[in-house]
């Protein structure tokens, strides 16, 4: 049986999710994340982690439909020998348009991965950590979700309400010893803002005192430590992680 902890990540196949799934694996987690298409990048994420010393599994599943979710926290839960540590909600998209623009369909896609996926994953965990008196739950926000942005209307409240939902459901586990908190990135290099072209991507980072995009792997190194004892006393907070974007 293995004595590591169980980290269950939704939406690790890359990006952001796969940089959490390795520096969990690093630190010392049996990792169990969710996927919704490309097989092919999630396995290289197995890969990653086993390379790590992790166990890793990578399961299909829609974080939108809360029966999906359910089977995927009872399948991170047996494979963890009936714990789940630590849960990162990271899943998510955008449908980015000016509000006139934005159809009734893409406000329910974001809204229904971004705001009820996290929802339907913190219900059935919450359940799990409340017995073993013990969790860590990290939710993935945005730095839009605090300061907005034009053009993502429909984003920015499902970040928004994603704080809420962290700083209500805080309050209600810290009697327990289980945290929860939100992490909001603020422009990092992935997929997503490579397709951005040059001149609208040197007007963002204008905006940023940093003066550059963030990786990856600054986000998952707060996770890390959000996820750890070392965080015991931190909960119902937003950490923004942004270059000073949101200052």
């Amino acid at each position: 049986m293995s004595e590591r902890k169980i980290a269950l990540v939704t939406g690790g196949s890359r990006g952001i999710g796969r940089a959490v799934c390795e520096k969990l694996a690093t630190e010392g987690y049996d990792v169990v994340f969710s996927f919704r298409s490309g097989k092919e990048a999630a396995e290289e994420t197995v890969r990653s982690c086993e390379s790590k010393g992790a166990r890793a599994l990578a399961v299909c599943a829609d974080a939108s439909n809360p029966e999906a979710c359910a089977e995927l926290i009872t399948t991170a839960a047996q494979f963890g020998n009936g714990r789940i540590d630590v849960l990162v909600n990271n899943a998510g998209i955008t449908r980015d348009n000016l509000l006139p623009r934005i159809k009734d369909e893409d406000m329910d896609a974001v809204i229904d991965i971004n705001l009820k996926g996290p929802f339907y994953m913190m219900r059935g965990v919450t359940k799990l950590m409340l017995k073993q008196r013990y969790g860590h739950i990290i939710n993935m926000s945005s730095v839009v979700g605090v300061m907005g942005n034009a053009g993502q209307v429909n984003y920015a409240a499902s970040k928004a309400a994603v704080i809420g939902m962290t700083k209500s459901l805080a309050r209600e586990l810290a009697s327990r010893q289980i945290t929860v908190n939100a992490v909001a990135p603020g422009m990092i290099e992935t997929d997503m803002t490579a397709a951005i072209p040059e001149s609208a991507k040197e007007q963002l980072l204008a905006g940023i005192p940093f003066r550059e995009m963030g990786k990856a792997e600054d986000i998952a190194n707060v996770v890390a430590f959000l996820a750890s004892d070392e965080a015991r006393y931190i909960t119902g907070q937003v950490i923004c992680v942004d270059g000073g974007m949101a200052i």
